[in-house]
């Protein structure tokens, strides 16, 4: 049994040795088309993102009780600008327990038009409102930009005092900054509006890319022991149970918290997405890049 699997760590370490530099292509393929995809998108909508109220600014309005979301949506259509409509559910009987209404709309505009549709004067005890204005949200979404550049300058100054050689340590970066853009391609492809929460998820997400790339690089560049593939192999063992670990637990999160909490559920969704590109970033792209930048130094790989 260890002999075949000895066996079938050596033929696909050859393969890998002979396909590294165009297995690299598909990443490469991905990004280019993302690329091509946001350009389209700014393009058409001025902005690189769907952004929700919370970066917008406007009125969020959550009514309690049971209500009929399809028949709200329709008779509210028109009357309330970016009108976004969700509904709030009990955890463990699934019952609905309120209904969230956000729009673009003042908040007196809001509560007109949502009394006139229940019938009833909405107050603190059937309902809440919120309110954010645009300046603020905007000042905020500016905030939270600099936040996510200044944390992938930092890191980049980290990983390169770390591993002091340029080539490896661009490596890093570019699969952590490649992670970030093909999620937010997918999420504005399936039209996912991005809360400040869902900002905080990007940020996380820088963390969870470096800590596979820097495993890899460092067993690579540090470890003496064992060829290169070997090296890689038992970074990938340890970095994948890593990586499935997270992703396992973020999926369960999310299906658990979906029903109750919109904004949780966009930073699961995001961090699902993130570390799936992850895998591929850090196991194709990152692992292509070291196996070059070893071998082209002359250091021999004997599987």
């Amino acid at each position: 049994m260890t002999e075949t699997k000895e066996n079938l760590k050596n033929r696909l370490g050859k393969f890998h040795d002979s396909y590294y530099k165009q297995l690299l292509l598909i990443p490469l393929i991905i990004f280019v088309l993302c690329l091509a995809y946001m350009f389209f998108f700014y393009s058409s909508n001025g902005d690189f993102i769907y952004r929700d109220i919370t970066l917008t600014g406007g009125t969020s309005v959550t009514v309690y009780g049971q209500t009929d979301v399809t028949n709200l949506e329709l008779s509210l259509s028109g009357k309330l600008e970016g009108m976004i409509i969700r509904e709030i559910s009990d955890l463990v009987t699934g019952q609905q327990k309120a209904v969230t209404v956000e729009t673009t709309s003042d908040m007196d505009a809001a509560k007109i038009v949502l009394e006139e549709y229940f019938g009833y004067k909405l107050t603190e005890e059937n309902s809440s409102f919120e309110f954010t204005g645009s300046a603020l949200s905007h000042n905020f979404f500016k905030q939270l930009l600099i936040a996510i550049i200044l944390a992938l300058i930092f890191m980049a100054i980290v990983v390169f005092l770390i591993f002091r050689t340029f080539i490896p340590s661009a490596a890093i970066v570019l699969s952590a900054i490649a992670d970030i853009f093909m999620t937010l391609t997918v999420l504005n492809i399936f039209e996912v509006r991005i809360s400040t929460a869902g900002i905080v998820a990007f940020l996380m997400l820088i963390g969870y890319s470096v800590d596979t790339d820097i495993l890899l690089t460092n067993r690579v560049l540090k470890r003496h022991e064992g060829s290169l593939n070997n090296k890689i192999y038992s970074a990938f063992k340890t970095g994948i149970t890593m990586t499935l670990t997270s992703l396992v637990a973020v999926i369960l999160a999310l299906v658990v918290v979906n029903p109750i909490s919109h904004v949780l559920s966009i930073i699961f969704i995001i961090l699902v997405i993130g570390l799936a590109f992850d895998i591929l970033n850090t196991w194709i792209t990152n692992v292509s890049i070291l196996k070059w930048y070893v071998l082209r130094k002359g250091v021999k790989n004997e599987n």
